[in-house]
C-alpha cells in the first residue's frame, strides 16, 4: 500500500463490536481476566493498551519497521534506546542536535557510565575516526537541528555496523513520510510525536521503530520504567498521523517559498535549508528524502539584538518553542531550546533563528516576515 493509504488504515480497522471507524479511546486502568493468570491480550494499561497499540502498529508500517514502541515523549523514547546500553559503552553523536537529547545522554545517562563524544557526522572520516571498540551507537538527527545539515544514512550506518554498532536516526524533522532512514540502513528510528506526526500542537508523545530483537528490549523497558503515553495521547498522534502525508506537502512548498525569500533578503546573512540549491547537503537530501522538509534557519546581520528583534515581531509566527504543527513558529535556538548546549562544542550562533512553517497561506507568511525584518 501506498503511504497515504498506510497512515489510515495501517492498525486502524473498523472496531470489530459497532464497526466504529475510528479506534476507540480506551480509557481504563485495568482489563478484566476471564480466569486466574489468564488474560485477553491486555491485563494492564502500563504494559499494554488497545489505542496505543493502534498507535504502535501504524508508525511502523509508516517506517516499514518489524516494529514500534511508543512512549510519553520523545525524550522518554530516547531514554528508553539508552537504557539499552551498559556503563563504559559509548555513544557517537552528531555535533548538531537537540539541545534536550544532548542533555540526556551527557548529563543524565552520564553518571550511569555511558560516554558521548560529538563529532561532525557530515564527515566520514571524522565518523570513521570517532568510533572506539566500545561505541555501540552512532547517533544521526538529519536534518539536524537546528543547523539543518544533512547526513549521509547509508554511509554512517556502514560506518556504525563495520564497528559493531547501530545507527539511530532521529526522524523528527523528515518524518517517514519524507525520509525512510531504515530502508537506508539504519538500525532503529526515533521520533518526537508531539512534532509532524502529531501535527497539531496539542500532545507529547515519543516513539522507537526498529526490528524485532531491539523492539522485544524496548517493550520491557517501556513496561519496566513506565514512560507510556495514554489512551488519549495515542489517540490524538494516531489521529494527526492518518493527514501527516498531506499536511507535509504543505509544510514543504510553503518553507520553500520561505527560503527563497529569505536568501534574497539583505538583513539575512545565511539561510540554512536544505531546498536551497546552494545548500551543502542539497543534493544528498534529494536523493534520500522526498521533499526538503519544513524547517528552515537563517542568521541575520545584527547578531543577538537583531535575532530577538526579528522573533519578538512576528505576529503569525508565534515565538514558542516546539515544531511540526500546522501553526508557524519562531523561536531563538541559542536561548529557548538549545540552551543547555551553551559553553559546550555544540553551541549555536547567536544570531540564528529557526523556523518551523505551518500550513497557513504562504503569503501571509511572507508578509508577516517581511514586516519583521523592516529596520
Amino acid at each position: 500500500m501506498h503511504f497515504n493509504t498506510r497512515a489510515i488504515h495501517a492498525g486502524q480497522d473498523p472496531e470489530p463490536l459497532t464497526g466504529a471507524v475510528n479506534v476507540p479511546v480506551y480509557q481504563t486502568s485495568t482489563f478484566v481476566q476471564p480466569a486466574v493468570g489468564e488474560h485477553l491480550g491486555y491485563e494492564y494499561a502500563r504494559t499494554g493498551n488497545p489505542t496505543r497499540t493502534a498507535l504502535q502498529d501504524c508508525l511502523a508500517a509508516l517506517e516499514n519497521a518489524d516494529a514500534c514502541v511508543a512512549f510519553a515523549s520523545g525524550l522518554a523514547a530516547e531514554d528508553a534506546i539508552l537504557r539499552m546500553l551498559s556503563p563504559g559503552d559509548h555513544v557517537l553523536m552528531a555535533n548538531d542536535v537537540y539541545g534536550g537529547t544532548w542533555r540526556q545522554i551527557s548529563k543524565v545517562h552520564g553518571r550511569f557510565g555511558i560516554e558521548v563524544t560529538a563529532v561532525d557526522l557530515s564527515d566520514l572520516d571524522a565518523t570513521k575516526a570517532g568510533m572506539r571498540d566500545s561505541t555501540r551507537y552512532v547517533w544521526a538527527e538529519t536534518p539536524s537541528n537546528p543547523l539543518l545539515k544533512i547526513l549521509d544514512i547509508a554511509a554512517l550506518a556502514e560506518i556504525a555496523n563495520a564497528g559493531g554498532a547501530e545507527l539511530v536516526v532521529d526522524n523528527t524533522f523528515a518524518t517517514p513520510y519524507l525520509q525512510q532512514p531504515l530502508e537506508l540502513g539504519a538500525d532503529i528510528v526515533v521520533h518526537s510525536t508531539t512534532k509532524y506526526i502529531g501535527g497539531h500542537s496539542d500532545v507529547v508523545g515519543g516513539a522507537v521503530c526498529t526490528d524485532e530483537e531491539n523492539a522485544e528490549e524496548l517493550r520491557y523497558l517501556q513496561n519496566a520504567v513506565g514512560a507510556v503515553p495514554g489512551p488519549w495521547d495515542s489517540y490524538l498522534t494516531l489521529r494527526g498521523a492518518k493527514t501527516l502525508a498531506v499536511r507535509m506537502d504543505r509544510h514543504c512548498e510553503n518553507a520553500q517559498r520561505i527560503a527563497e525569500y529569505l536568501a534574497e533578503h539583505e538583513a539575512v546573512v545565511e539561510v540554512l535549508y536544505p531546498g536551497l540549491p546552494a545548500h551543502p547537503g542539497h543534493e544528498l537530501a534529494a536523493s534520500q528524502m522526498l521533499a526538503f522538509g519544513g524547517m528552515i534557519s537563517f542568521r541575520l546581520r545584527g547578531g543577538e539584538e537583531a535575532a530577538r528583534r526579528v522573533a519578538e515581531r512576528t505576529e503569525l509566527f508565534f515565538l514558542a518553542e516546539s515544531l511540526g504543527g500546522v501553526e508557524s513558529l519562531i523561536e531563538h535556538p541559542g536561548i529557548m531550546t538549545h540552551a543547555s548546549v551553551v559553553g559546550t562544542d555544540l553551541e549555536v550562533p547567536n544570531d540564528l533563528l529557526r523556523l518551523s512553517v505551518g500550513i497557513e497561506h504562504v503569503d501571509d507568511l511572507v508578509a508577516d516576515l517581511a514586516q519583521a525584518l523592516e529596520d
